[in-house]
């Protein structure tokens, strides 16, 4: 089985966790908004939930094309001849994303077996998830 999604807006990192000067640990906000974020629009455009097999994902950032380029790069831009190299990490917007599923996509992200991660540059900033069960796949066989 697979299911896609998008999630608008530009890419988010997950942080580290904060420690307060009493030592108690927490997520940043914006991490916890952003994460919300992720669940919210999966519910509202899959709400499926595939099982606690063998999981491959790929993730697709768009980033917003800066409005300082040049004309030139700008169309490189959108041709994917030239392709972001700034933050957040690719692993750190990943991770944001497969802790936000958990539960909810799949029994947990550990289950991940596969994934696939772009960065690319567009004038819609956005985050297009594609997730895949190959255990639920009729043509997946094992041991190959």
């Amino acid at each position: 089985m697979k299911v896609k999604f998008t999630i608008p807006g530009e890419p988010k990192g997950k942080a580290r966790p904060r420690v307060t000067k009493g030592g108690i640990t927490y997520t940043p906000a914006e991490t916890v908004n952003y994460e919300n974020w992720v669940k919210v629009c999966y519910q509202q455009q899959v709400n499926r939930h595939l099982g606690d097999g063998q999981i491959e994902i790929e993730v697709d950032m768009y980033y917003s094309i800066p409005k300082s380029a040049a004309k030139g790069k700008i169309l490189a831009m959108k041709h994917n001849i030239v392709r972001p190299t700034k933050k957040p990490d690719c692993d750190n917007v990943l991770k944001a994303i497969a802790d936000s599923l958990n539960g909810i996509a799949y029994k947990d992200d550990s289950q991940i077996v596969t994934a696939v991660i772009r960065k690319l540059y567009s004038v819609e900033p956005r985050v297009e998830v594609e997730i895949f069960d190959r255990e639920s796949d009729p043509d997946y066989v094992t041991g190959v």
